[in-house]
């Protein structure tokens, strides 16, 4: 276990990701203006009644833009993890990561509710679960992977690669400051869990697909976990 864990969050892979000056600079810059665009764009997507068309419109946007915004910025990699002697892509590792997540998250979600000092946090996790519990549950669920995906398309990959000094630290940050525009403490607490772990496999395996996998292992099983303890 000690090995796997290692393997997935901290030994880095071999590779060769360099780009010329002129290529970083371009990249940094078009992430720089997605991730100010996005900021707006996922404000006022939870500011949204939930269920309504309108809601639906700005998160697919959000996605879009996430998306959009990775592509442009320059080359995406998969990545690969060390696998006996031999490299392999990373697939049943991230989603052993994101299960050990879901469970500390639920952990810490019947720590909140059971504690009464925290009921304005439980308030606040209350006001995100509204959107759950207005919306079609699979309808719902197909955003949260649309979305999901395009944010580690754009975090883990385009912004990553843009940042040459402490990316995981500097992505997680923005990804949480993206998240503190819908102005709910809990998704930024958990934009910045979630993004650390996501980003250190980014750094092991050099490429999305193992923050791509955790996070949807995450977020799909909490789409479901967290009205069962809160609503």
């Amino acid at each position: 276990m000690r090995s796997q864990v290692r393997r997935a969050l901290w030994d880095m892979v071999p590779r060769d990701h360099r780009e010329s000056q002129e290529a970083l600079r371009r990249r940094q810059l078009v992430v720089l203006g997605f991730v100010l665009v996005g900021a707006v764009v996922l404000g006022f997507s939870l500011r949204t009644e939930p269920g309504s068309t309108q809601f639906y419109v700005f998160t697919l946007a959000m996605a879009g833009l996430w998306t959009v915004g990775a592509f442009v910025s320059g080359p995406l990699h998969l990545g690969r993890i060390a696998l006996r002697d031999d490299y392999v892509r990373p697939v049943l590792t991230p989603f052993v990561v994101g299960a050990v997540l879901v469970g500390v998250f639920t952990a810490g979600g019947l720590l909140v509710r059971s504690l009464s000092f925290l009921d304005p946090l439980t308030a606040q996790i209350r006001d995100v679960l509204a959107y759950t519990s207005e919306s079609n549950l699979w309808v719902l669920g197909l955003i949260t992977a649309v979305n999901g995906i395009a944010e580690e398309l754009f975090f883990r990959g385009g912004a990553y690669a843009a940042v040459t000094k402490h990316p995981v630290y500097v992505t997680t940050i923005a990804y949480a400051v993206a998240t503190a525009a819908t102005g709910n403490i809990m998704l930024s607490f958990a934009a910045v869990l979630l993004g650390l772990v996501v980003g250190l496999e980014r750094r092991a395996s050099g490429g999305i697909l193992a923050p791509i996998i955790t996070h949807l292992t995450w977020s799909l099983s909490m789409l479901v976990i967290l009205p069962l303890i809160f609503l």
